[in-house]
């Protein structure tokens, strides 16, 4: 499942909200939903014309959805559509939650009728693209990922790359993957995500000094990670050289005991 690192949808207001009646928690700290401004924001928006309240029910949604609270995330969209029934964005959001509790009919109809509404809108594009790759369409997924990068004023273009890479690799069509890998590296030559999937898919090609090459370069950005620290493994093994294997295997069973990739390891599973 692709985590929603790769989702798009702007908070924008959140945070000038915020500045109003206190802090917004990080999307990664444990959930502290009561600190997110409900009250204070439904007073503000119930004050403004239908467009504004759409909108910043719609962004107070985005922050809830991607807490996990999707019982407040659905009754805030509940309000911006009843405010602005013709608000784009609000249909993306909705198809998000929907999606993330598998009620993927009703996914399927919000993201295309906020598509209706807003056809060359970026960020409705991209996420349902995803919710196509993630649904086994991978296919008719890249459409929808490349109509978001031709957008102009997509100001994220490389995560759509990296999601019609990774939707591409799903359907073993590995060139094309690696000519999105490429793009989105450089639009962004630090971006992890594409780095990885650059580097597992050389490995799988048996291009193995590109894929050390690659994770080498991904070590240098980021702190070790199971991921990494396991394919820098089966690459070494393959190379033959049994002590960084050994060395990487100490590693991974010290920071990473209960992963799936030490698991992997001990039991012998290398492909």
């Amino acid at each position: 499942m692709i985590g929603r690192v790769g989702l798009c949808y702007s908070l924008s207001f959140l945070w000038i909200l915020a500045g109003c009646v206190g802090t917004v928690p990080s999307t990664g700290s444990p959930d502290r939903s009561a600190e997110l401004p409900t009250e204070s924001g439904a007073v503000i928006a119930e004050q403004s014309p239908p467009r504004d309240r759409a909108r910043i029910h719609t962004e107070l949604a985005g922050a809830y959805y991607e807490r996990g609270n999707m019982a407040v995330a659905l009754e805030e969209l509940r309000v911006a559509i009843a405010a602005d029934p013709s608000y784009a964005p609000a249909y993306n959001v909705l198809g998000l939650v929907h999606s993330d509790l598998r009620e993927y009919d009703q996914a399927q109809a919000n993201f295309e009728r906020s598509l209706r509404i807003s056809p060359t809108d970026p960020d409705a594009n991209h996420n349902y693209g995803w919710f196509l790759c993630r649904t086994d369409r991978e296919e008719l997924s890249l459409r929808y990922f490349l109509a978001a990068i031709r957008n102009p004023l997509y100001s994220t273009p490389q995560k759509s790359y990296l999601l019609a890479a990774n939707c591409a690799v799903r359907k073993n069509k590995d060139t094309e993957a690696l000519e999105y890998y490429e793009k989105a590296l450089r639009l962004d030559p630090n971006y992890l995500g594409a780095i990885m999937g650059m580097a597992q898919l050389r490995y799988k090609r048996g291009e193995l000094a590109e894929s050390q090459l690659l994770i080498g370069r991904y070590t240098k950005l980021v702190d070790a990670t199971a991921e990494s620290l396991w394919l820098a493994l089966r690459i070494e093994r393959r190379l033959g050289d049994k002590a960084a294997e050994n060395n990487l295997a100490l590693q991974l069973r010290r920071q990473f005991p209960g992963s799936p990739e030490y698991q992997g390891l001990i039991k012998g599973q290398f492909n």
